[in-house]
């Protein structure tokens, strides 16, 4: 049995954010992080589509993602001259059709508003800036200027982690059997965490940063959180034409695509009607959505994708927060040292050093200080309060 100050469950992105920001904002006691795979090979974080955007439909997630973007270019800084992430400022392009064009304005004045430098298009504006672009049935397009783009998911990753291990944080390999609760009430706080191989972790603060697996670890502390695995697939392909322009573009379907080195990535096929929890071992792309979906797709908004060479795929699984799609920061209200950093959907990747030092700053000086995450709370689960984000790609 090993006493800890604070237990992050998750050694991913978020969890290795949450304990690089702890250090940053001071905290001196000990840091146990725990993963259960340290390759990652599953992690919803090295399995993504590695991007970063400014165009969600609520503030709040803007202002994560500006101070992740913040932090990408302070990254040198940081962890030293040979810092790189590979960032490729290309933007996101977000196309709408007629149908579409309120909401599309109405979040494109909102993001401008938290600083997003974001242009509104209308079709003839679309065509003349991306020749390689049909807009048939096109409206309007929300174009990111600057501050969107797609980068190295395992090189952010491998940064955050020797900066762990500088920082004295103790890495643990092993997976989460066991949480036990104490104190009155049915247990209002946690009291140790223990793995399958039986070691104990005695903990003062737990903090759940499992990926898709969130849920499931909330259980094992008698706490409901709706967060689930869901699979994502992601295509690659080859063209004959070369857009070095092109941004990360979202077509009405919501379908997307990306340059990613001499090829292209695509996916987005996914419904999410009738949809359920993923099964934890499937990791096989769904090959069907390709053919039946998005290459038709391509082939419409981008005609020159209309003889292409389907490559390679995976798939991974998101952390799916079935409630409202947003994520879920904070403390439990009644068991206040267990802390929630879950339910990304998608986003985790991009959000997870603002998540991080908001929950540090939290921690250490008891209140949310350079990003007020309280709306992200876990209270609006239990008062069936969605705080729900419109632009899930």
């Amino acid at each position: 049995m090993a006493g800890t100050d604070i237990v992050i469950i998750g050694g991913a992105i978020v969890g290795a954010s949450v304990a690089y920001f702890l250090r940053e904002e001071g905290f001196a006691g000990s840091i146990t992080v725990i993963e259960r795979d340290p390759t990652f090979a599953r992690a919803s974080t090295t399995l993504s589509a590695a991007s970063i955007r400014q165009q969600f439909s609520l503030p709040e997630n803007i202002r994560l993602s500006r101070f992740t973007l913040g932090f990408f270019r302070e990254l040198k800084d940081r962890f030293g001259p040979d810092a790189d992430i590979g960032f490729r400022e290309k933007g996101y392009l977000i196309l709408a059709g007629q149908d579409g064009v309120g909401l599309l304005a109405a979040n494109h004045a909102m993001q401008t508003a938290e600083g997003a430098d974001i242009v509104l298009e209308d079709a003839a504006a679309l065509r003349k800036r991306f020749p390689w672009l049909s807009t048939e049935g096109i409206a309007a397009g929300a174009y990111g200027r600057s501050g969107e783009g797609w980068f190295d998911a395992h090189a952010l990753l491998s940064l955050m982690r020797r900066g762990l291990k500088e920082r004295g944080v103790t890495l643990v390999t092993g997976e989460v059997a066991a949480i036990e609760r104490a104190g009155g009430q049915g247990g209002d706080r946690v009291a140790s965490v223990t793995l399958a191989d039986g070691r104990r972790f005695d903990a003062g603060l737990v903090i759940n940063a499992a990926g898709q697996n969130g849920g499931r670890v909330a259980a094992l502390a008698g706490i409901d959180l709706p967060v689930e695995p869901r699979k994502r697939s992601v295509f690659v392909f080859e063209a004959r034409e070369r857009f070095e322009d092109m941004p990360l573009t979202v077509d009405t379907s919501g379908i997307w695509v990306r340059p990613e080195g001499a090829a292209y990535i695509t996916g987005g096929a996914e419904t999410e009607e009738g949809e359920g929890p993923a099964d934890p071992d499937d990791f096989e792309p769904d090959w069907h959505l390709f053919e039946e979906a998005i290459w038709p797709a391509l082939a419409a908004r981008i005609p020159a994708f209309e003889a292409i060479r389907p490559g390679r795929a995976w798939a991974g699984h998101y952390d799916y927060n079935r409630f409202d799609q947003n994520a879920v920061i904070g403390p439990h209200p009644q068991v206040a040292n267990f802390v929630f950093a879950n339910g990304f959907s998608g986003h985790g990747l991009q959000q997870a050093p603002a998540a991080g030092k908001a929950l540090a700053e939290l921690i250490v000086h008891g209140g949310w200080r350079s990003i007020d995450c309280s709306a992200f709370g876990y209270e609006r689960i239990v008062e069936n309060r969605p705080f729900r984000e419109l632009n899930v790609i």
